[in-house]
């Protein structure tokens, strides 16, 4: 009888893990769904990158109200992640305070836990009351709505219960200690660990019996590591994904300069091909290229025609809001919403890889595409191609390059772009200016008045 615990939590602990590689599996899928792209040059500045912007947060507190508190809840989850493996040894082994043995230490590591979750939860209040009492404005976008607006608040819920948790069970921990209890006091009347915070949550557990302490420290344990066994297997169904997407999501990203677009190697082909005097542009195309071979798709008209890193950024995506509040398309009130555009490319390729999993490992066509289902073209051509999403983007994601690539689609395979932008295009082709005058003619602004 006295296993049964360690068997449950074990039963527990495997079920957990198990649902969570099922849905990590899941999202590589849906990753690979991607065309390939390589990011492997230049790793050093890559490694730079993912210490600075992922681990460093630097891009963070360039907002410092809401960097700073993020910072904290960020630190906070990793470090008591080694509170969190101490209770998963303690609940296969049935020990307590596995690593009591540490000394002073232990004491200073549970101090310093106790401090991080009082941080961690006073942080997150102060997150609650910014999106559902202050409101502030990025989060208050149409695609805010609903599952999103729902989704921000059950995260800030689900910390505030695990550090609560974590707190209520160290409290009852402390006065069983004090109280000689069985299984909980050290035996030479000293107390293992230090509790700067739970200490006062202790006081009102003063006359209380030792059973009832038992019951609240016991269940305070057992929920708090089902939360977050629950937590982690939300996180594939939540904008909390970039907590394991963050870092290859930095390491991974643009090394191009600020702003500098990708060009289709077809079409630069073509274009060195022009420029090659020595070229025949009649030759017979290559003999590794078959003669029914598929010609390649210009730009993206789908999620699987966007690369693999692409739909990486769109599950790293955390709704912060930040490149939609710096977009200037949306403030002067245009339809675009860079924040928008990633949500949509997650729910499509979502939805993707569901009608995969429907049937059984293929996709069959279901008249959709992320072009005019989920994005419209008035969004795509609000865009400027400033980059200042992408700059403003506190993990290094690129919504401009999904933008640009839609467009592309648009203007190469259906021939539909705005009037002015079709009529600068004529212009360039026939005139090799954007202007509505002949090259003969360019230089008579000269001679007027």
């Amino acid at each position: 009888m006295q296993y049964i615990p360690n068997i449950l939590f074990c039963i527990v602990l495997l079920a957990g893990v198990v649902f969570f590689s099922k849905n990590v599996k899941k999202l590589i899928r849906n990753i690979k769904l991607g065309r390939d792209v390589d990011r492997s040059d230049n790793k050093q500045q890559r490694w730079l990158n993912m210490s600075k912007i992922a681990l460093g947060q630097y891009k963070m507190v360039k907002r410092p109200v809401s960097g700073i508190l993020h910072v904290v809840v960020y630190v906070g989850f990793i470090i008591i992640n080694i509170e969190v493996l101490e209770i998963i040894i303690d609940g296969i082994f049935g020990t307590h305070r596995i690593f009591s043995f540490l000394g002073g230490l232990y004491d200073f590591l549970i101090a310093s836990f106790e401090i991080l979750a009082f941080l961690v939860f006073v942080s997150v209040i102060i997150f609650w009351i910014r999106r559902n009492v202050i409101r502030i404005k990025r989060f208050l976008n149409p695609e805010m709505k609903g599952w999103p607006k729902m989704d921000g608040n059950l995260i800030l819920y689900f910390e505030m219960a695990l550090m609560g948790l974590f707190l209520l069970m160290n409290a009852a921990d402390l006065q069983l200690q004090l109280l000689g209890a069985d299984h909980y006091a050290s035996g030479d009347g000293s107390i293992t660990g230090s509790f700067p915070i739970s200490g006062y949550i202790a006081t009102l557990f003063r006359g209380m019996s030792v059973s009832s302490l038992i019951i609240i420290e016991r269940a305070a344990w057992w929920i708090h590591i089902i939360g977050i066994l629950v937590f982690l297997n939300y996180l594939y169904y939540s904008k909390h994904l970039h907590i394991m997407l963050a870092f290859p999501n930095t390491w991974f990203a643009k090394l191009r300069p600020q702003g500098a677009l990708t060009n289709l190697q077809s079409v630069t082909d073509e274009v060195m091909l022009m420029m090659d005097p020595n070229a025949d542009p009649f030759a017979a195309p290559a003999e590794d290229v078959a003669e029914d071979a598929v010609p390649e798709k210009f730009g993206a008209s789908d999620v699987t025609d966007l690369n693999w890193v692409q739909l990486m950024n769109s599950y790293s995506c955390t709704e912060c809001g930040r490149c939609t509040s710096e977009c200037p398309a949306n403030q002067t009130g245009k339809k675009l919403s860079p924040r928008k555009i990633m949500m949509d490319t997650r729910d499509r390729l979502e939805e993707v890889g569901k009608n995969i999993d429907t049937n059984k490992g293929v996709f069959v066509p279901d008249d959709k595409q992320l072009l005019d289902d989920y994005i419209s073209k008035e969004e795509l051509w609000a865009c400027t191609t400033c980059n200042a999403c992408v700059e403003a983007c506190p993990i290094g994601i690129d919504p401009l390059s999904i933008i640009v690539e839609m467009r592309r689609y648009m203007v190469m395979e259906e021939s539909s772009a705005p009037t002015d932008l079709n009529n600068a295009m004529t212009n360039i082709e026939n005139n090799g200016a954007p202007w509505p005058f002949n090259q003969l003619d360019r230089g008579n602004w000269i001679n007027e008045g």
